[in-house]
């Protein structure tokens, strides 16, 4: 599905189509440790339906370049034993199909530069192509007049969508704007849960300051534009 005639949905990413450039969000390698670790069974699956997925992806597109926007990692302040691990594994495996990977510094990832010497990969706070601006999304920055189109993380939007007596929830784009400028907010690339349910949980990004006029554009086996939350979403959530 296009967004722009350059930006592509793909699964839980995005496609600049004329840059040939593969961009994910929020991978979170290491969450599962993190709960182990505070006592909570939770079964460790999630690096491998990760990697699967992004090889998919990989393979089946022409991508040269894999921008990383932000929390490739879990843990704040330290890299754990399985953080070490699969964050190299993983950019092994994108190595294998791109000619460069670009990690943009998100909230969780204060310790990421260890990580990111071992296989030379350069750490940017945001990046800027053309007149697009990719950044994390968990702070403002100033923005350039020339940009036209953000894209950012964070958030995880999901949706939960209802037809009694079942709910499921669902990632989620949101497709909006931030002063005058198109906003798109990717899902996670996280596959332990869903994520926040945009009309239930408080949103924590700065850019999102009134969700009520955003797109919804849900995944699941194939891509649903649910339109705008303010009217149509609301209207079959509750069909």
């Amino acid at each position: 599905m296009n967004i722009t005639p350059n930006i592509k949905i793909i699964d839980l990413s995005l496609y600049l189509k004329k840059q040939k450039a593969l961009i994910i969000s929020d991978v979170h390698i290491g969450y599962e440790e993190a709960l182990n670790k505070k006592g909570y069974l939770v079964p460790r699956f999630q690096f491998k339906e990760v990697m699967k997925k992004l090889e998919n992806i990989l393979k089946n597109n022409k991508v040269e370049t894999l921008i990383i926007n932000g929390d490739l990692k879990h843990e704040f302040g330290t890299i754990s034993e399985t953080e070490w691990r699969h964050t190299l594994r993983l950019l092994d495996l994108a190595n294998k199909y791109v000619k460069k990977i670009i990690l943009i510094k998100g909230n969780h990832d204060k310790v990421l530069e260890p990580i990111a010497k071992k296989r030379d990969v350069e750490i940017v706070d945001k990046i800027e192509i053309e007149d697009m601006l990719i950044i994390h999304g968990n702070k403002l920055v100033e923005i350039d007049k020339k940009i036209k189109t953000i894209i950012i993380g964070h958030d995880h939007p999901a949706l939960t969508l209802t037809d009694p007596p079942r709910s499921e929830n669902y990632k989620c784009f949101l497709i909006g704007s931030y002063k005058r400028k198109k906003l798109i907010v990717m899902p996670s690339f996280f596959l332990v849960n869903e994520g926040t349910d945009v009309l239930k949980e408080e949103l924590l990004s700065p850019f999102l300051n009134d969700i009520k006029k955003f797109r919804v554009i849900v995944v699941s086996d194939k891509l649903y534009d649910f339109g705008l939350i303010k009217k149509e979403v609301i209207k079959k959530i509750k069909r």
